[in-house]
């Protein structure tokens, strides 16, 4: 399944603050530095999704706050449910 992203960087904590059409905005508490907040958004997507973190993959926006991300492992119907959740 592919899901877009928004970033934002440097929070308190690591959640998914809201869910605008297809849009998933997610806090992070690392910086934009070096890739350290794709890393971090990739490990909070694994368990946020309950998949490996091996079946996240960043497919576009490495350097920019929107992000395409493709996650593996679950079938789709229950990845959807997961994203129905969010409010």
């Amino acid at each position: 399944m592919i899901i877009k992203v928004r970033v934002i960087p440097n929070s308190k904590r690591n959640e998914v603050v809201s869910r605008i059409g297809s849009i998933l905005r997610v806090k992070t508490t690392m910086p934009a530095v070096d890739g350290r907040a794709n890393e971090e958004l990739c490990d909070f997507l694994s368990d946020f999704f309950d998949v490996k973190r091996s079946m996240i993959f960043l497919r576009k926006g490495e350097r920019g706050r929107e992000k395409t991300i493709e996650v593996l492992g679950r079938l789709e119907e229950e990845l959807n449910e997961v994203l129905d959740a969010i409010p």
